[in-house]
């Protein structure tokens, strides 16, 4: 009973004092224990403890406890008087009741047990029996029974030989049955029940199912809405926000139909960042908590609650919709847009104002914005539907800022270049044509010094055998010529050749001079060699050489054209002559010569004819070996068949048979009768047919036309005019040359084909004005008048 005051005067860990209640046995029993108790040894010494103070009792209790352990050396001597709750795995409403300990079914229980002559075995006396049913008499027979409902742990932490601590694992009760009592027994050293006569609920535990405040269905129901809810926004707050602004933009405009309405239907609440990120959140946390609550109630207060709610909430509310969101955050936004503005608007009164002020901490959300080198990354490292060609394309043309002249310029010393006293004859032509380049720059003195450009289009009208001055062309075109700093980016050099100036910059580089600094000429740089590095490919056509002008690689399979097979052979060289000389012989033949009058060869036939190769001939003299054969137009006494005009120099004439010799200069003529002695069949009908043109044109028009007699009549008796191919024209002079020459050399057979031209042209053309006179006439015959 010591024990069990003590116990009573000792707050209980709860907070609830364990104290003996009332006895199940009526009023009469009730009086008689408590005389008992009030007149028994104990009464007495307490009264004495009450006399002889607290130090005295105090001793007393130390000594009456240091007895007990020493003579407590079996169980029989152990002896329970009291327990009290310490914690239990699932709180009940109340851990008492009417003072009686009360459990949940299903929990781990650990009581704290007042008593004496604990030890470390004495948990395998211990053991629980159910309570009798109330009204029983015979209460000594209630330990018979042992119970596995309450199975005492097999470890016992003594705390002193009064105290000690027990772990007990409660059973779920049986169907229908809503609450059980029990008893704590022990045995004795036999293992059997030890007699125990219970007087008072101090060792009495009630074990009451467990019940909670929603059906079992409806809370696992609201448990899975919960789940599904913190999966919602834990996807959203990942999906929403990882869409930004400039993302949406670009899927409303390039995206499928159903993508562009996703689209539509998020951008306005992704413009409220803060705000809808807050409200995301506060629901979030919300939900996780009460989840966090009803799991706890469903399964106890113990590391079940812990794993399941950490389970539950990381796997089917953050791992899965986030994995899921990340990959389809713009349909899953679209489809619980509804959720989302509802969630917003019950949890404005919170969210709301913390939006403002990280708004006002933080500023406005900040845009994600692409450099260009991060666009070619981004571009270089994603999977897309790009083909190589159009990646480095686009690659090119986000580095044209980046890049200067200098990188894509071709080296002066790699250029090509014309000086401007260049003359363009055969071989200038032929080495512009082998170059390959259309445009060609023009040095004067040194090549640094570019004056002006060519371009091989301004060739296209220049013979080579008029061996005209590279300047002639240059002064007439006047290309002018575009200079840029080596340092220019390619996208201005671009701007530029998109204006049409050219297509060609030299480009120059500042250097410092003796007294100030001076613009050296390092390169050019072409519309091709930045379209190059637009593209990231070298541009090849049918004249390239290289295919890349920096590291001069030739191509596989270099052009092989010959200009030589348009060069006259050493033999035939074409004389070089003006097209004033070549217009003042044109003229002296026509009006001078009668062979080459209009009446028989046209003007354009003749200058068809002198144009011919061979006919305009050039002579070196020799000045070492004058009488060289090569000096000689004419021998005397040997055949010729050509006619010769001087245009240029000095020939020696020795005429007759005293070898008289004198010299002659330009525009003289030999070799007349060389071209023919008599008309031929045709050339007389011809003369003919324009006699009789002549008359009806006297009878007709009243002698409008009488000058055209004269001349063919003229024509027609002068025996000089004789092609013929069966004479043979012998020269009795010799011409010999006394300098260089340039003079016009016409044979026989090219004059008779010239001849036979002409008037075959003038023959049709006289027909048809036969014609027509005949009919004018017979019109003015039948006329009355």
């Amino acid at each position: 009973m010591l024990g069990g005051v003590r116990r009573r005067l000792a707050p209980s860990r709860h907070g609830i004092a364990l104290r003996a209640g009332p006895t199940w046995e009526d009023c009469r029993e009730r009086r008689e224990t408590a005389s008992v108790f009030h007149t028994g040894p104990m009464t007495r010494l307490g009264g004495l403890l009450s006399r002889r103070g607290w130090a005295v009792g105090s001793v007393f209790v130390l000594l009456l406890r240091a007895f007990l352990v020493l003579a407590g050396s079996g169980h029989n001597r152990t002896v329970i008087l009291g327990m009290r709750l310490e914690h239990t795995s699932k709180q009940a409403d109340t851990s008492l009741r009417k003072g009686v300990i009360q459990v949940i079914e299903g929990s781990d229980i650990r009581l704290r047990i007042f008593g004496q002559g604990f030890n470390s075995r004495t948990w395998e006396i211990i053991y629980f029996a159910p309570m009798l049913p109330k009204g029983a008499r015979d209460l000594s027979a209630i330990c018979l029974e042992e119970t596995h409902d309450l199975e005492v742990a097999s470890s016992i932490r003594v705390l002193r030989p009064t105290s000690a601590v027990l772990d007990v694992k409660v059973q779920t009760l049986r169907k229908k049955t809503k609450f059980k009592a029990y008893v704590m027994c022990l045995k004795d050293d036999s293992g059997h029940p030890r007699p125990q006569h219970f007087r008072d609920k101090d060792l009495l535990i009630q074990v009451v199912a467990e019940s909670y405040i929603l059906p079992l269905w409806l809370l696992v129901v609201i448990i899975i809405v919960l789940l599904a809810f913190s999966a919602m926004f834990s996807g959203l707050t990942l999906g929403l926000m990882a869409l930004d602004l400039v993302e949406l933009r670009i899927v409303q405009h390039c995206g499928t139909e159903k993508e562009r309405m996703y689209a539509t239907k998020i951008e306005p609440l992704r413009r409220k960042g803060n705000y809808l990120l807050c409200s995301l959140l506060i629901g979030n946390v919300l939900v996780n908590a009460s989840l966090t609550t009803l799991v706890d109630g469903l399964v106890g207060e113990n590391y079940m609650a812990i794993v399941a709610s950490t389970v539950s909430i990381v796997l089917f509310g953050e791992i899965f919709p986030q994995a899921l969101c990340s990959r389809h955050g713009l349909a899953v936004g679209a489809n619980t847009i509804f959720i989302t503005k509802l969630v917003m608007l019950l949890t404005f009164p919170l969210s709301y104002p913390l939006s403002r002020i990280l708004d006002c901490l933080l500023g406005q959300e900040m845009r994600t914005i692409y450099t260009r080198e991060k666009l070619v990354e981004m571009l270089k490292l994603t999977d897309n539907d790009l083909l190589k060609e159009e990646l480095n394309i686009i690659q090119g043309a986000l580095e044209l800022r980046s890049k200067t002249v200098e990188c894509v310029m071709t080296p002066l010393s790699d250029c090509f270049l014309i000086n401007s006293n260049a003359i363009l004859d055969f071989d200038t032509m032929t080495e512009v044509m082998d170059s390959g380049y259309t445009r060609i720059p023009i040095y004067e003195k040194e090549r640094a010094n570019i004056v002006d450009m060519l371009y091989v289009k301004d060739l296209a009208f220049v013979d080579p055998d008029d061996c005209t001055p590279l300047k002639t062309i240059t002064k007439f075109y006047n290309h002018p010529v575009h200079y840029v700093s080596h340092n220019t980016t390619l996208d201005a050099v671009l701007e530029e050749f998109k204006k049409g100036k050219s297509h060609l910059a030299v480009v120059q580089k500042m250097k410092e001079g003796e007294h100030e600094p001076i613009n050296e000429v390092v390169g050019v740089v072409t519309l091709e060699d930045v379209i190059e590095e637009i593209i990231n490919s070298e541009i090849l056509d049918e004249s390239d050489i290289y295919t890349d002008n920096r590291s001069k690689r030739r191509v596989n399979a270099p052009r092989k054209w010959d200009f030589s097979v348009f060069k006259d052979k050493d033999s035939e060289v074409r004389a070089k002559i003006t097209p004033q000389l070549l217009l003042a012989a044109h003229r002296f033949l026509s009006t001078e010569v009668l062979h080459f009058f209009p009446v028989l060869i046209a003007e354009k036939y003749l200058l068809r004819l002198l144009k011919l190769r061979g006919v305009i001939c050039e002579l070196k003299f020799d000045e070492a070996n004058k009488n060289s054969p090569n000096h000689y137009l004419y021998q005397r006494n040997k055949p010729a068949d050509y006619f010769i005009l001087i245009l240029q120099g000095k020939v020696e004439v020795e005429a007759c048979k005293e070898n008289m010799k004198f010299e002659n200069g330009p525009f003289s003529y030999y070799g007349v009768m060389a071209l023919g002695q008599a008309l031929p069949t045709v050339v007389e009908g011809s003369i003919a047919r324009m006699n009789n043109m002549g008359r009806l044109s006297i009878s007709s028009s009243g002698g409008r036309n009488d000058t055209l007699m004269p001349i063919f009549s003229g024509v027609a008796s002068n025996n000089q005019v004789l092609p013929s191919a069966s004479l043979q024209y012998m020269a009795d002079y010799t011409v010999r040359a006394l300098s260089d020459l340039l003079y016009v050399k016409i044979t026989r057979n090219q004059y008779h084909n010239c001849l036979m031209a002409s008037l075959a042209e003038s023959n049709i053309s006289s027909e048809n004005q036969e014609q027509e006179l005949l009919e004018t006439h017979e019109t003015s015959s039948s006329d009355p008048v």
